[in-house]
């Protein structure tokens, strides 16, 4: 099995500038995501995608080689997320590499494991019938059942069809999309430019681990659970 993670790590963050290579608990946070990778037992090849030198020589220190930075306009604020995982994969078919799978591993979801590394490339390995993979969490506190909105006349009034109370054994599960894991088979990420489509499988991530650096409190929120889990 070939398996190529991509990492990617723009230069330009605006809810917690410079996050990536901002140090976690002495670590730069790219480097978590680094060493999850180096660590699987799938994963063959690692391709840094980046705009920023910075990043870059933060990623070697890691020691994974970033040959070329991001081309500009796959960098920007409107890119489309979908543009620099296509630019990635036909670049190195061009280079005649070839993979079975690609997994994606955002830095900002520094408390996934190795395990659910493997685990989720495993998973779709196990399902001829899926093309992908995705990290899921279930929704509890967040759930639509518990959710209100506002009318036209500024009122409150229930997500669902009628407002009552319901306990939590009493309901559904949903879930919802985090960043831990994103696997996919190449040829079917080139056909539908996402991971998120009618053949895709979740892979169930504890709220524990669920956590994602959007701004200054979440980093915070996973520092506090690192340094516990660390203990």
């Amino acid at each position: 099995m070939k398996v190529l993670a991509i990492i990617p790590a723009r230069g330009g963050s605006k809810g917690l500038p410079g996050k990536n290579i901002r140090p976690l608990l002495g670590k730069p946070l790219i480097g978590w995501t680094i060493e999850q990778a180096r660590a699987s037992r799938y994963i063959t090849d690692i391709f840094v995608s980046t705009d920023s030198q910075k990043i870059a020589d933060v990623a070697e220190t890691f020691g994974v080689s970033v040959p070329e930075l991001r081309p500009a306009e796959l960098a920007g604020d409107t890119a489309p997320s979908s543009g620099f995982v296509v630019y990635t994969i036909e670049k190195l078919r061009r280079e005649g590499k070839e993979f079975d799978y690609i997994i994606l591993l955002e830095p900002t979801s520094p408390l996934r494991e190795t395990e659910d590394i493997d685990r989720a490339i495993e998973l779709l390995d196990s399902r001829p019938d899926a093309d992908s993979a995705v990290g899921v969490c279930a929704a509890e506190c967040a759930h639509p059942a518990f959710m209100v909105r506002r009318n036209g006349q500024g009122l409150l009034v229930p997500y669902q069809e009628e407002m009552k109370t319901l306990r939590r054994q009493e309901i559904g599960e949903v879930y919802y999309f985090e960043g831990t894991v994103y696997v996919t088979r190449p040829d079917a990420y080139l056909q539908k430019q996402t991971f998120y489509h009618d053949k895709t499988l979740p892979y169930i991530v504890p709220k524990s681990r669920a956590f994602e650096v959007d701004d200054l409190e979440d980093w915070f929120i996973i520092e506090s659970i690192l340094k516990n889990k660390i203990r």
